[in-house]
């Protein structure tokens, strides 16, 4: 079986039975979602996929629903539009789980680059001339475990192209790791 067929077998089993075991604390968050903020549990944006073609992601709210849809490092300061239970939300990347979702119907992968928004075109330009765009985006990816949001757009795209240039079911499993080890310590997330 080749990797891309690998890869996805591996993706689908992972997703379906993250999606069972998670099932209860998901329904858990949405509940808290409605409880403390006006608006969908659900927040659903504009990202790239593999080839440039457009998807929706699905997260769960953080945000209030007047919030810009840019990204959080264009934000500046976030914490304005972050809703009360938002804030934990991102700092332990539960907001990330309706990817799952995303992962199982195909327009995500487990490990990959993530996707950039829609109107990051300087970014989305600089994977495009690398080759960042020929693979699926991940929930997670090497530049997520290498600093996330707190480096730059030239620095995401070096670590997305040598993940593209090395990707193997060894590395996916490595970036696991260090995401979770990431997602206990609270590493590189912005919510000031």
């Amino acid at each position: 079986m080749k990797m891309k067929g690998l890869k996805r077998y591996f993706d689908v089993i992972l997703s379906f039975i993250a999606i069972i075991i998670l099932s209860i604390p998901m329904l858990m968050i949405s509940l808290a979602i409605k409880k403390t903020s006006v608006g969908p549990v659900l927040f659903k944006q504009k990202r790239v996929g593999i080839n440039g073609i457009h998807f929706e992601i699905y997260k769960f709210r953080t945000m209030c629903t007047d919030a810009p849809n840019i990204s959080t490092e264009e934000l500046g300061d976030p914490s304005g539009y972050i809703t009360p239970i938002g804030k934990f939300l991102r700092k332990t990347s539960l907001d990330e789980l309706p990817q799952l979702f995303n992962i199982l119907i195909g327009n995500m992968s487990i490990v990959g680059p993530r996707p950039a928004l829609y109107n990051q075109y300087e970014l989305i330009e600089m994977r495009q001339v690398v080759g960042v765009n020929d693979v699926l985006p991940g929930l997670t990816g090497y530049a997520q475990v290498m600093g996330r949001d707190y480096i730059s757009d030239i620095e995401k795209v070096g670590y997305d192209r040598y993940y593209v240039e090395h990707m193997n079911l060894l590395f996916d499993i490595k970036i696991i790791w260090l995401t979770l080890r990431s997602v206990l310590k609270a590493d590189g997330v912005r919510l000031k």
